[in-house]
């Protein structure tokens, strides 16, 4: 066994333990003990006869209520691998994530059949189990072909389940991959400032991509979500200084805020002119009282839903 699986071998046994305290407190003791039995015959290597027929059956054994985790459970999935948020999770999704977890994994070439396998038979339910469980699966590098298959899917659950508060685009995606998906986001509606590593990630291809689609928006006369400007302002050149003067000189506040975020953090002397001709959103950027997250938590939620 070598030194990097005998380290994910232990990441596993702390994620296997998570999943299954949480469904402990979830479900009756009669899923769990199913559940076990399951694994144990997964474990030891009948996973072809057995993995499918109980993968499907999951939802009639634990049911589909969300997990309802705690602070403190969201802190030890994070202590375990960073980024992991399961706070969205529901029972037969943890309970799934179990089954793909006990598949054997020490030969690399026949574990990655089985899960592509997987992952080519699923149905809409368990293709977003699977996607979600992608940062703690074995072998993450080995998967990204697969992981843009997710971003690729014109079933937005689906998509999200991949996109939104999950670390692995931002840890295994290349600029390209990661672009495309950030831009899908904003086309399809996803919130942006779900998606994990935005802000680390940000890049000056993508400014450009997200500048540009909003010049279609706005030739459409259609409305460009304020998010779009958050990967946008470190990169923005002096045409998109320009668009970001336009978004400021709309009626729309929340509009106005994010163009004022974007300013802020455009090294360009046009950009800093351009804010300084705002002041009230100016103070509010440099007293802290307007960030991205109070943006994203208030004034975002209100436009989204007026």
């Amino acid at each position: 066994m070598s030194i990097m699986y005998s380290l994910i071998d232990l990441d596993l046994k702390g994620v296997n333990g998570l999943l299954r305290c949480w469904l402990a407190q979830n479900v009756a003791k009669e899923s769990l003990t199913w559940l076990d039995e399951k694994i144990k015959q997964i474990a030891e290597g009948n996973q072809e006869r057995v993995f499918f027929t109980s993968f499907s059956a999951v939802p009639r054994y634990t049911g589909k209520k969300n997990l309802e985790l705690t602070p403190e459970d969201l802190q030890a999935a994070l202590s375990i691998q960073r980024g992991w948020f399961p706070g969205n999770w529901s029972v037969d999704q943890a309970a799934r994530t179990l089954l793909i977890l006990a598949l054997p994994q020490d030969n690399v070439e026949k574990y990655l059949r089985s899960l592509e396998h997987i992952f080519t038979t699923a149905d809409v339910g368990e293709l977003v189990a699977l996607y979600q469980s992608l940062p703690i699966l074995p072998y993450p590098e080995r998967l990204c072909a697969r992981a843009a298959e997710g971003v690729r899917s014109n079933m937005t659950s689906v998509f999200n389940a991949i996109a939104l508060q999950n670390p692995y685009p931002a840890d295994y995606f290349d600029n390209n991959a990661w672009n495309q998906m950030v831009l899908k986001a904003v086309f399809v509606g996803s919130p942006l400032h779900l998606i994990v590593g935005l802000d680390r990630r940000a890049n000056p291809n993508l400014a450009r991509m997200l500048a540009d689609y909003a010049h279609e928006r706005w030739a459409a006369k259609r409305p460009v979500t304020p998010e779009l400007w958050r990967p946008v302002g470190r990169f923005a050149d002096t045409r998109i200084v320009a668009d970001l003067e336009k978004v400021l000189n709309t009626p729309d506040a929340v509009q106005q805020e994010a163009a004022a975020l974007a300013c802020s953090q455009c090294p360009l002397p046009q950009a800093q002119e351009l804010l300084a001709r705002h002041p009230n959103l100016q103070s509010s950027i440099e007293q802290g009282r307007l960030t991205w997250s109070s943006f994203s938590q208030n004034r975002l939620l209100a436009f989204i839903q007026p």
